[in-house]
């Protein structure tokens, strides 16, 4: 699909990892051109397009248009991106997390929204790397979907050659332990008090933490809990008075582990640094759905069957979720793909995405 191609080419071709602002002005400008959609853009930088606003309950594509710094190979002398053709794959920064799905979202909301008889929706946010900031802006300022399709990576989870329905994926809680004691001099340690061994008390305690589980659509879906930095001490011959650790925690619908409990130790204090929400899909109806549209297109393809499955990584849709949107993920990014030096998408599996965001949408 020529027009895919080329939509994707121009899209991941502009620098979005420090201002998003040429990235959304290019979607915006595609949008009305292109589409009769109602087309707005927040002070946040986010792009929103809708058909048939108000009638019935709305079906949203959702994708984010910042990226990750790039690598020096994935710039050019004058500050652009290198994008690359080979091998039927598409390479450049934003290529698979996650332009070429925004493009295909794009280009499936102007051809099957004159189709719908419900509103549809195409949203594509800012600052998703960072946190989420931009869909979080949108739903303070009021934004409301009912349904969502986030177009984050789903390719090849259960096998090669599919692009799978994701129904729950993880959130992740940054943390950390703020550890304080009393400095004295090495030689008569009795005199102070280690916060390096207290910090090594409360690593103990994460340790010892159990794992969240919960079960979602029949999938179960477990935590994990990691230290994953310690920083302490001010020289060899100094009993430190300070130490912090960071703490990695991939969290699951409903569950956390019970990291308050460090704070049982003298001198502990645990600091929430980021809490990034998991997501459930909470209508087994709509994930079907969305499975058997997927399904019909694989078959038309010759591809392998997808199924429904869950992602280790937090998204978007984990903070719409959180305020009442039914999501699911499916998109064309695939394990290992995004944030590396030599980033790509597949253009076969964009085309198996773009089908299938046209056909759920001209049938909502």
């Amino acid at each position: 699909m020529d027009e895919l191609d080329a939509l994707t080419t121009d899209l991941v071709s502009i620098p979005s990892h420090e201002d998003e602002t040429a990235a959304g002005d290019f979607i915006e400008t595609w949008l009305r051109d292109e589409t009769d959609a109602d087309v707005t853009r927040d002070d946040a930088g986010n792009v929103v397009a809708r058909v048939n606003a108000g009638v019935g309950e709305s079906l949203a594509l959702v994708g984010h248009h910042d990226v990750v710094p790039p690598a020096p190979r994935q710039l050019t002398d004058d500050g652009d991106y290198v994008v690359e053709s080979g091998d039927g794959r598409l390479y450049g920064r934003g290529s698979a997390d996650m332009k070429g799905a925004v493009a295909a979202s794009m280009l499936a909301f102007r051809d099957a929204a004159e189709s719908a008889t419900n509103e549809v929706v195409f949203a594509s946010f800012v600052g998703e790397e960072i946190g989420g900031t931009g869909v979080r802006a949108a739903l303070d300022a009021g934004l409301s979907l009912d349904y969502a399709i986030v177009a984050e990576g789903s390719t090849n989870y259960s096998g090669p050659d599919r692009t799978d329905v994701v129904v729950a994926h993880r959130g992740r809680r940054a943390s950390t332990l703020v550890v304080s004691g009393t400095a004295c001099h090495a030689s008569e340690p009795e005199r102070g008090e280690n916060a390096v061994y207290r910090a090594c008390d409360a690593v103990d305690i994460v340790r010892e933490s159990t794992f969240p589980e919960t079960e979602v659509l029949g999938h179960t879906v477990s935590g994990s809990i990691a230290v994953t930095e310690i920083d302490g001490g001010s020289a060899w011959n100094v009993i430190p008075d300070h130490c912090e650790v960071t703490i990695d925690e991939r969290t699951v619908p409903g569950g956390y582990a019970d990291l308050s409990q460090t704070e049982s130790i003298e001198g502990v204090e645990w600091v929430v640094e980021q809490d990034l929400p998991p997501m459930a899909c909470d209508d087994a109806e709509f994930a079907d759905r969305v499975l058997a549209v997927a399904e019909r297109v694989h078959e038309q393809r010759g591809d392998s069957t997808p199924e429904q499955v869950t992602k280790p990584h937090a998204t978007d849709a984990g903070w719409l979720a959180q305020e009442g949107t039914t999501c699911v993920v499916y998109g064309a990014s695939e394990p290992g793909e995004a944030h590396t030096k030599n980033e790509s998408v597949s253009l076969d599996v964009l085309e198996r995405c773009y089908e299938t965001y046209r056909g759920l949408l001209s049938e909502w």
